[in-house]
């Protein structure tokens, strides 16, 4: 089971809810379900605007990293990742600092969600 903490300037206080391990239901819909307002447009990976930035509790703790082809380019556009950061999660579990809320899938790690509530800030 994952810990999954959401703190942004935009709600009065963080907010920490339970992922159940080997759910497959993205940060997004999770953030959706617990009321907290991370701001989107597409739900598909293709226009940024769920922006977050991650956290983990235990970082030395490695779990698979899986990117879609989406979030890869989005995130490089945005300037958010590169090409060292992709190989990085790939090929050694270093998980990157910035994912959007409608593909990342908490596994059986405890994160931190940051978000600005300003769609495309992290």
């Amino acid at each position: 089971m994952a810990i999954v903490t959401f703190t942004s300037p935009t709600m009065r206080k963080n907010k920490t809810v339970y992922a159940i391990a080997g759910d497959t239901k993205t940060i997004l819909v999770l953030a959706e379900q617990n009321h907290v307002p991370i701001p989107f447009e597409c739900r598909d990976g293709e226009c940024g605007s769920c922006l977050i930035e991650v956290s983990y509790d235990k970082p030395t703790e490695r779990n698979a990293i899986a990117f879609t082809e989406k979030e890869k380019i989005k995130l490089k556009e945005l300037g958010k990742l590169t090409e060292q950061e992709i190989q990085d999660a790939e090929i050694s579990d270093l998980p990157p600092r910035y994912r959007l809320a409608c593909q990342f899938i908490a596994r059986d790690e405890d994160v931190t969600i940051t978000f600005t509530g300003e769609p495309g800030g992290a």
